[in-house]
């Protein structure tokens, strides 16, 4: 059997389409199916019911042959639909195609139309269903059943106080349960489809070849008259809703719920039928919810653990889903074979916002999928449990991950039919089934863990082979190996802008090419510009080993970027050392993801452990989207620096520790730093003096001595190795330490690469605008002698302000960090402080009043020609 299929269901033959008009036909009272296609098609759907349900299916087929696929199968059709009324002297025949009877294009509208024509003694209703099993999945054959029975029928608008129930594919015994609510509420209703005994009968001794059970072709037929209808769909779009081709035909309000699966959707259910009925929700409910509260209560410190794979058909796989959710376990992935892309806008921000309270970052959302996705989550994602359908279970013999069996077709154990998993009761059973999946994996995989912990096998040698690779890479790392620091050159990538922290030693608002400290660099770069930065300078830089991300903010504040850069680089470049540099706040979060990007080597800055001390250096920390001060704010620091610096280093990542040397604050405990980080596994420690940074809060305390730094350096080597080779670099710096060739670099790079200027202009046509006065430029490149519109810009700063800067920056250190990138400004006028800034950063000025278009040509021909002018006047 294939396992690549796209409808999460044993079928090579792709027949889910009709099989899920088969499931939903059958639940019409006298009705029958008729297939239109092979006989093997029939055989293989009756096989598959068969086996779900454990009740006898009767299907017909119109088996067509090599001849009939050749000249038509209209002749074969009637055929077995006049046999069906002999046989069995339906109410209604439902007409269901087949890839084959698609694909040789038969009109069953037509034929349906010709056979009453024809056949005027019959009073049979014929439902054509168009079903190719490769136009979609079961869930769509479902729909599209339900839809053409109340198209096809002459439907009766007479009013009456009816209440319409359309049901998604839910189990008999939901069914049922679905019924048994509905009375309680004392609702007239008529429940389209209606499987609760078709397709879970009791015991007779005299076989029924018809449905004797189900809805009636008359209760159908009164659906245009209801007072409403309740459509029980997720995701059912609106040319296969029963409910919306009611309200648009015939006026019938239309309420849509999802299957009341889990505490919120169940709550819903309840309150529609409230307001539709106009009675209060019966008090047994009232019981049934606290008991089900009770249960969540009961079994929430083992669903935590829970990591659940959840696949199946979309509304399936949504009610599990928030059931889960609200239940604590973690979906690590969810799936689903149709084509659903709003399943994954629906459950996006329920699922982020669990994962980052269970510190759970990886996770997949995905439609149209197959098993191979599948299976290749589960395993990456560490899954705990699948939820779905009996087809997981190669998946759960191969992984020995336990499958709860909940959904259509369940084929290797008997009562599917019976599963009852909706209401408060059901959501109960169904929960407290998913918690001792989670328990018993555990109980049953704790010694197995035990002795992988304790004693050598094969993953502690993968471990061992792991650190042999780290411990190669270290060897050229020019920070970690003080040998390699006059051999091998390291680049550091400014991808990182936002901070989380706020450190009093610290401020990052200004942007100096000419200042070496950590925090600066003269531009931020997007991901991609980072990694054509990175193959320029790589070929240009032989010894070139070690790429760094260390700022301009903090690495693991701007993980999404970290992360596109780091997989852009190593896909070109196996071969390179990834490190990088963090305060560690957000490190329990990421850590894993570092690993799992290939990063080796780690600097996390600790100035103190006791938080206390920490409380002197910090103004705020910033965590989670809440900002904390004082020893609240250090405490959480601290933990997360020490847990994230234990997770690493128990996985052979190389941890280094950057303490910060502040006079009267922490210099009398920093030995106890080095004593606490070697407690958790760091390689060394990097004892720094402050640089002091004009306006910030220790801009005027007094520095400790290179001596004091050195002494203390010795003293605390009886501890720990120590690095006395630092150089404190900038956050884009390039080459050997003590060697910055950033500037160079930058400045290849303009003579080498396009030209991009920054227009002001009122209107884009015309330099006519005074700098001073610009709300927004206008991009331009100069490429191939032609002057080419990019984009425009508003004023703004990539550090956003008090938030990350520590205090608002003026108006034209917007503009100058915005224009970064650009080579000349082009303006009607410009100021002389302005002009002198704008140079410093070397960025040449361009003053006229022309078009655009001239402008930007003269201006870039000045730059290539040598001749700088710096302003153009009267340009023709």
């Amino acid at each position: 059997m294939k396992e690549d299929y796209k409808n999460l269901t044993v079928n090579p033959c792709k027949m889910c389409m009709p099989m899920g008009a088969v499931n939903a036909l059958y639940g019409i009272k006298g009705a029958m199916t008729i297939l239109h296609g092979s006989q093997g098609c029939s055989t293989y759907i009756r096989r598959h019911m068969a086996t779900h349900y454990n009740e006898p299916i009767d299907i017909a087929s119109s088996s067509l042959t090599e001849q009939g696929t050749v000249y038509g199968g209209e002749k074969n059709l009637i055929i077995g639909v006049e046999n069906l009324i002999k046989l069995y002297n339906p109410k209604v025949i439902g007409i269901a195609t087949t890839c084959l009877a698609e694909t040789i294009g038969e009109d069953i509208v037509r034929i349906s139309k010709t056979f009453k024509e024809t056949h005027s003694e019959s009073n049979v209703e014929l439902i054509p269903i168009s079903s190719p099993g490769y136009g979609g999945t079961q869930y769509d054959g479902f729909c599209r059943a339900l839809r053409a029975v109340v198209e096809n029928l002459d439907l009766d608008d007479t009013k009456n106080k009816k209440i319409n129930i359309v049901t998604s594919l839910i189990s008999p015994a939901d069914a049922r349960r679905l019924k048994e609510i509905l009375n309680s509420f004392n609702i007239d209703y008529i429940l389209l489809p209606d499987i609760s005994e078709n397709l879970d009968g009791i015991h007779k001794i005299n076989y029924e070849r018809l449905p004797s059970h189900g809805t009636s072709i008359e209760e159908i037929k009164m659906m245009a008259g209801a007072r409403a209808t309740i459509e029980i769909f997720s995701f059912v779009n609106d040319e296969n809703s029963v409910g919306k081709y009611l309200e648009d035909n015939f006026g019938v309000e239309n309420y849509r719920v999802n299957i009341p699966r889990g505490l919120r959707d169940t709550d819903k259910f309840l309150e529609v039928l409230s307001k539709v009925s106009g009675n209060l929700v019966p008090e047994k409910y009232r019981d049934q919810r606290g008991r089900y509260l009770d249960a969540m209560i009961d079994s929430h410190k083992y669903n935590s653990e829970g990591r659940a794979v959840i696949y199946g058909e979309p509304d399936f796989v949504y009610s599990i889903s928030r059931m889960c959710l609200e239940n604590g376990v973690m979906p690590v992935l969810i799936a689903s074979g149709e084509k659903c892309p709003s399943l994954k806008e629906k459950l996006e921000e329920e699922v982020r916002e669990l994962g980052s309270r269970l510190f759970v970052h990886k996770y997949k959302i995905i439609d149209e999928a197959d098993f191979k996705d599948i299976e290749k989550y589960s395993v990456d994602f560490e899954a705990n449990v699948m939820i779905g359908n009996s087809d997981g279970r190669r998946i759960e013999e191969k992984h020995n991950i336990p499958l709860v069996r909940a959904a259509f077709p369940i084929h290797d154990r008997v009562g599917g039919q019976r599963i009852m998993s909706i209401g408060y009761e059901g959501s109960l059973n169904l929960g407290d089934e998913i918690a001792n999946v989670i328990l018993g994996r555990k109980e049953r995989s704790f010694r197995e863990n035990l002795y992988d912990e304790l004693y050598k096998g094969e993953k502690v040698s993968q471990l061992d082979n792991q650190k042999i690779s780290i411990e190669e890479k270290t060897k050229t790392h020019p920070c970690f190996s003080c040998s390699s620091a006059h051999k091998y050159a390291r680049m550091h990538l400014p991808i990182a802008p936002k901070c989380n922290v706020s450190c009093n030693y610290c401020l990052r608002k200004y942007d100096c090419p000419n200042e070496s400290r950590p925090g600066v660099t003269t531009e931020v770069l997007s991901p991609k510009e980072a990694f054509e930065k990175y193959k320029y300078v790589k070929n240009k830089m032989d010894n070139l080993k070690v790429i760094g991300i260390a700022g301009p903010g903090d690495s693991l504040a701007n993980f999404d970027e970290v992360k596109e850069t780091l997989t852009l680089i190593r896909e070109y470049d196996n071969e390179v050392t990834f490190c990088l540099s963090t305060n560690g706040l957000m490190l329990p979060f990421y850590a894993q993801q570092l690993i799992d990007l290939g990063v080796t080597h780690v600097t996390i800055t600790m100035n103190a452990v006791d938080p206390t001390i920490t409380a002197k250096v910090y103004k705020y920390i910033n965590y989670l989207g809440v900002t904390y001060t004082g020893i609240e704010g250090t405490q959480i620091l601290l933990n997360n620096q020490l847990s994230g610096l234990k997770y690493l280093t128990d996985r052979g990542i190389v941890c280094k520790v950057n303490i910060v040397m502040l006079k009267g604050i922490n210099d009398y405990h920093i030995e106890e730093v080095v004593k606490k980080v070697k407690e958790y596994g760091a390689s060394i420690t990097n004892i720094m003096q402050m640089i002091p940074v004009k306006g910030s809060v220790f801009e005027n305390m007094p520095l400790v001595s290179n001596k004091e730094i050195k002494d203390l350096r010795d003293k605390c080597k009886e501890h720990l190795s120590q690095m006395y080779h630092c150089k404190q670099c900038r956050a884009d710096a390039i080459g050997l330490l003590g060697d910055d060739q950033s500037l160079k670099f930058r400045k290849e790079e303009k003579n080498h690469t396009l030209l991009k200027f920054a227009v002001v202009s009122k209107s884009g046509m015309v330099v006519d605008e005074h700098f001073g006065h610009a709300t927004e430029f206008y991009i331009y490149e100069y490429k191939d002698n032609m002057p080419m519109f990019l984009e425009k810009r508003n004023v703004e700063k990539y550090c956003n302000g008090k938030e990350v800067c520590e205090e608002e920056v003026d108006k034209f250190e917007k503009i100058a960090n915005m224009l970064y990138d650009c080579d000349g400004v082009i303006c009607l006028r410009i100021g002389e402080e302005p002009t002198k800034k704008l140079r410093n950063l070397g960025i040449d000025i361009f003053m006229t009043y022309e078009r655009v278009e001239v402008a930007v040509a003269f201006a870039a021909e000045d730059i290539l020609s040598g001749k700088k002018s710096k302003s153009i006047l009267n340009v023709k």
